[in-house]
């Protein structure tokens, strides 16, 4: 018969073996690890389509941060030239990033018909991609694994 433990004694346990998954996950994102140790909003083959499907390509949305941060510094200039061109300048990127994103979600969408998912199946998978497009590649975690103009894997 085991001696019972400790209420710190199997804190501590349980403390231990989150840390070891943490490590595994932390693994996983940086390609070091197995896909199963992803965290569970990157698992599964859907959101591993999803990943190849962004990374493969070039999105304004991923540029999207440094062209604003770009725009604010000129909008601190006093012109009143340069203030009316950076609005324009700002209501263009913003435009062509939505256009460029819902061209994405469509391809994205017939890409999923193409290869037999459901609906349900691809269930949060637009939101997936539309966040990983807006993000600076390498700064994407799980890192990519297809390099640009690449295609797409067979499997999934």
């Amino acid at each position: 018969m085991k001696t019972p433990v400790s209420r710190k004694e199997q804190a501590r346990k349980q403390r231990a073996a989150r840390d070891r998954i943490r490590e595994r996950q932390r693994q996983a994102m940086r390609g070091e690890g197995s896909a199963r140790d992803l965290p569970p909003r990157d698992r599964g083959p859907v959101r591993a389509l999803c990943r190849d499907f962004v990374d493969r390509r070039l999105t304004f949305a991923e540029w999207l941060l440094p062209v604003l941060i770009l725009i604010f510094a000129m909008s601190m200039v006093p012109n009143q030239a340069v203030i009316s061109a950076v609005m324009w300048v700002w209501t263009a990127a913003i435009l062509v990033t939505v256009l460029d994103e819902v061209m994405l979600v469509r391809s994205l969408r017939r890409e999923f018909a193409r290869r037999g998912y459901e609906k349900k199946d691809t269930r949060g998978a637009y939101a997936y991609t539309v966040m990983r497009s807006s993000q600076l590649r390498r700064l994407r975690l799980p890192k990519p694994v297809v390099k640009r103009g690449d295609p797409l894997r067979a499997h999934y």
